[in-house]
């Protein structure tokens, strides 16, 4: 039997984990754009213009995966810190997909759970559908890639925080 290969996407990835850590050390690491090259498999760098990290910011990154390398342009459209009345929320919105990654950061009894997403609230550019196809290996591939590169970054992230 044969396996139709699918070019439609995922609206909604998600992972979540339990860190170690208070929710105020976990936040500081999670929107500090610059430091995200070491946690995730897929940014290699990433500056903010003007610096800081905050409602608005805009950053460029350097993407790669295998030998192919690539910018993206990013704009913080949510950074509400956690509290004790309740969980942080930081997204960003990448433009030449117009997907928004976002991290949720609630604290718990023993720490702080940290959930990654990727939405998709406006559906993905032409441009990346057809570069997801053509070039990066189709979307089931693309996907599942990105399902791993979520793992590894808050794993990472959590070694960091709990070390």
């Amino acid at each position: 039997m044969f396996r139709r290969m699918t070019d439609t996407y995922e609206k909604l990835l998600e992972d979540s984990i339990e860190i170690d850590a208070p929710a105020p050390t976990v936040w500081a690491l999670l929107t500090d754009i610059p430091r995200m090259a070491q946690w995730s498999p897929q940014v290699v760098r990433s500056t903010v213009k003007g610096g800081v990290v905050k409602q608005g910011a805009r950053f460029s990154n350097i993407n790669r995966q295998k030998l192919l390398v690539w910018p993206t342009k990013g704009k913080v459209v949510r950074f509400t810190p956690p509290t004790d009345a309740g969980p942080g929320d930081f997204a960003f919105r990448i433009a030449e997909n117009k997907t928004i990654w976002s991290f949720s950061v609630e604290p718990t009894g023993t720490g702080t759970r940290v959930t990654q997403r990727r939405e998709t609230p406006d559906g993905i550019s032409a441009l990346s559908t057809n570069l997801t196809k053509y070039v990066l290996g189709g979307q089931e591939k693309f996907t599942a890639g990105l399902r791993s590169g979520m793992r590894q970054t808050l794993e990472r992230i959590k070694a960091e925080a709990e070390g």
